[in-house]
């Protein structure tokens, strides 16, 4: 990362800051690679609701479903193609988003599968990041 793009990432977190809820010790902003950040906008605001900022740029920014976590695409970072570190989203309905990540673009990559009392499952988004989706109770 060279200077700029760190304070690129100073000012972005901290103006990020102010329209999510910055809370000590949660997650409050993602950086999502990307191959077209707009496409994968686009993905994210379908499947999920998420509130896209900065839509006509190609830096995109978001919200997420809560508004606690903000964020935005980036095309500089490689696409998270094997889970590693494996972010989940919740859903209230798993079958009801699997269907929307199918119509937008991505692919299931773990039908869901009960964990507890919990129903789970992996997707690839449009880039190849793998994520994971989760819903409590019953499916």
């Amino acid at each position: 990362m060279s200077h700029n793009d760190d304070q690129e990432t100073k000012t972005t977190a901290s103006t990020t800051t102010a329209s999510c809820s910055a809370r000590h010790g949660a997650f409050s902003y993602l950086q999502i690679p990307a191959i077209n950040a707009r496409q994968s906008a686009i993905f994210y605001e379908q499947v999920f609701g998420w509130k896209i900022r900065e839509r006509d740029t190609d830096h995109p920014r978001f919200d997420d479903g809560t508004g606690q976590v903000s964020g935005a695409w980036v095309t500089d970072q490689a696409i998270s193609r094997e889970p590693g570190l494996l972010l989940y989203i919740y859903v209230d309905a798993i079958d009801n988003a699997i269907e929307q990540i199918k119509a937008q673009g991505g692919e299931i990559v773990k039908a869901p599968f009960p964990e507890g009392n919990l129903w789970v499952a992996t997707f690839r988004d449009p880039a190849g990041n793998v994520l994971g989706l989760f819903q409590d109770g019953p499916r």
